[in-house]
């Protein structure tokens, strides 16, 4: 005869119980992480399209307005070349908590890759998009980014279009691209 210990079903039912809320949890992390960037306080670019296609859904049933803001930093390159890659990564974070700190909280930053940045904002037009790139760009040229003591000024191009019914996002961000690379062409 063997001596098995006797498990209480209730016991296995709690543990099990415990063992599913932490697996949740852990799920519920790992699908924020999926959304933020990795460097930066902001959205990556999967969470930014999210963000929109959601926007656009709004936009669409409730005949709200938005904006969308595509910008580009201007001689981001040579932060990198001259301060080294971890300058580049403390600019871009600097960058993104200038945006963040500058928008409203129904609004979404993200960051689409390299040095370009992502602004989503819910009942502005175009001329509201346009006065808030102009403000952001005075920010971003009036709070220097300061590396081991020395300030280097950081710049951007910003593109803007107001969402006009669009289906499909990356046509929308193409389209605030398209407009960005003509105003950095233009200067």
């Amino acid at each position: 005869m063997t001596n098995a210990a006797v498990i209480d079903p209730y016991d296995e039912i709690e543990r099990l119980r415990a063992e599913i809320e932490t697996l949740r949890r852990r799920a519920e992390l790992a699908e924020a992480a999926a959304d933020h960037d990795v460097l930066t306080p902001v959205l990556n670019r999967r969470g930014f399209v999210a963000a929109m296609k959601g926007a656009m859904a709004f936009c669409q049933r409730h005949g709200t307005p938005a904006v969308l803001l595509y910008l580009d930093l201007d001689g981001f390159k040579s932060v990198n070349d001259s301060l080294g890659h971890a300058a580049g990564d403390a600019a871009l974070v600097h960058v993104a908590d200038l945006l963040a700190a500058n928008l409203r909280e129904s609004d979404a930053v993200g960051r689409l890759g390299g040095d370009e940045f992502g602004l989503l904002m819910l009942n502005a037009g175009l001329n509201g998009g346009r006065e808030k790139a102009k403000r952001l760009a005075e920010a971003l040229a009036s709070e220097a980014f300061v590396w081991n003591g020395q300030a280097t000024p950081l710049g951007g191009s910003f593109g803007v279009r107001a969402y006009n019914g669009h289906s499909d996002p990356e046509v929308w961000l193409a389209e605030a691209d398209a407009a960005m690379w003509v105003r950095k062409r233009g200067r």
